[in-house]
């Protein structure tokens, strides 16, 4: 049987690129950015979600594509989000785990607003900058759950099913790891009413990690490469939030999103990493056909933010 090779470097056996394939066509025509969005990884990230159920896969991937063109979440921008970003409730780390992966901190107790719909629209901003920064060949995440501050008060069942239901149907297996970090004694019976909302797979992923504990802090030491500090709470450290230093992270981001986005519509190459425009960024632009803040292929010029 004949493998084929995806765009991240990756071997995919010939039957379920069968199935790929046949979603794409059922899929047809599709609006530019969907179109984009839909990669073979992408399709088979809702395949794998659904066991490799061609029907079921598709359906849910038709119901992330509307709500993608509704919701526009490519085009959310830190200054859209930043009043909700202040107390660093969700961040992620410059850190990357042992696997290339990147670290979203979550800091329920450290909420600062009432509004769900702001809430999910924030986690939805940090979700798209995370995939956004995974290293190239790497679609899945670490969650890092710190309850430092957390009380009974933070408990929100409304804000928690809503964030399910998004994480679940429209970010299909992007979780590698989800590890809860000190939860509270309280937090118990909120988990077992939460658990049932998550998937099979999904529970699998969640891992409660102890700082007083060493057989769960070794599960961290496995899964995220803390081996490589001197010690568990140096890099829990490292996990610090500083709301200036990250918001001018988000800005440089915000552009890199711009040009990761239009550099696919005007070249229609193969979709270009976050690396991409990391290190020399004259000298990536230049290798992405973007000059300045302008992306020029065969003579025509985008302008990017309404600047020339």
């Amino acid at each position: 049987m004949m493998d084929h090779t995806h765009s991240n470097g990756c071997q995919v056996p010939e039957d379920q690129q069968t199935k790929i394939d046949e979603i794409r066509k059922l899929l047809g025509p599709l609006p530019e950015k969907s179109s984009i969005y839909c990669s073979d990884e992408c399709i088979a990230r809702y395949l794998v979600a659904r066991n490799w159920n061609v029907k079921k896969a598709l359906k849910m991937l038709r119901e992330t594509l509307a709500w993608r063109l509704h919701y526009k979440p490519e085009d959310i921008r830190w200054e859209d989000v930043a009043e909700e970003g202040e107390t660093g409730k969700i961040y992620r780390t410059s850190l990357k785990d042992r696997y290339g992966r990147s670290i979203l901190v979550m800091r329920p107790g450290y909420q600062n607003t009432k509004s769900v719909k702001g809430q999910i629209r924030y986690l939805v901003y940090c979700m798209e900058n995370a995939i956004m920064n995974c290293e190239p060949g790497q679609s899945q995440m670490v969650w890092w759950i710190d309850y430092d501050r957390y009380k009974v008060s933070n408990i929100s069942f409304k804000a928690t099913k809503e964030t399910a239901y998004v994480l679940q149907e429209h970010y299909p297996e992007r979780l590698g790891v989800a590890i809860l970090f000190n939860p509270p004694k309280y937090f118990e019976p909120f988990w077992k009413l939460a658990r049932p909302l998550l998937d099979v797979k999904t529970r699998e992923k969640v891992k409660f990690v102890y700082s007083d504990d060493p057989t769960t802090t070794e599960i961290v030491q496995d899964l995220v490469g803390i081996d490589s500090f001197d010690s568990f709470d140096e890099y829990a450290a490292r996990l610090r939030f500083d709301f200036d230093e990250y918001s001018a992270r988000m800005r440089e981001d915000d552009i890199k999103v711009s040009l990761f986005w239009k550099t696919k519509q005007v070249n229609g190459s193969v979709l270009p990493s976050f690396s991409d425009f990391d290190e020399d960024s004259e000298e990536s632009s230049r290798r992405n056909g973007v000059v300045g803040s302008e992306i020029k292929s065969e003579g025509e010029i985008v302008e990017i933010n309404g600047h020339g």
